[in-house]
């Protein structure tokens, strides 16, 4: 009887542990998706667009595409970077307005 009590004292104590990892790493999770949403309604107000999974992807592929231009910049290649400008500028430009 003593062995019995003594395993269901030591699960207990392993699941009040688990139980305490398991929501503290659930807060957690739930502050940062809070943080996350947040910069990404500011984010999207302050470009005047919508927080939509769609709009942050045509941003970031608007943002690459600059940052390609700038690489061809400093490569020295003008009409490459001419041509990434142009098409970063004519996405995040369409994305904008």
């Amino acid at each position: 009887m003593s062995v019995e009590g003594f395993f269901e004292s030591l699960g207990q104590a392993f699941g009040a542990v688990i139980r305490f990892i398991v929501e503290g790493l659930s807060g957690f999770l739930g502050l940062l998706g809070d943080a996350i949403g947040g910069f990404i309604d500011g984010m999207s107000k302050a470009l005047g667009i919508t927080p939509s999974l769609l709009g942050m992807v045509v941003l970031v592929i608007g943002l690459l595409l600059l940052y390609t231009a700038v690489r061809a910049f400093l490569r020295r290649s003008i009409i490459a970077g001419l041509i990434w400008l142009f098409f970063g500028l004519w996405l995040l430009g369409g994305l904008i307005s």
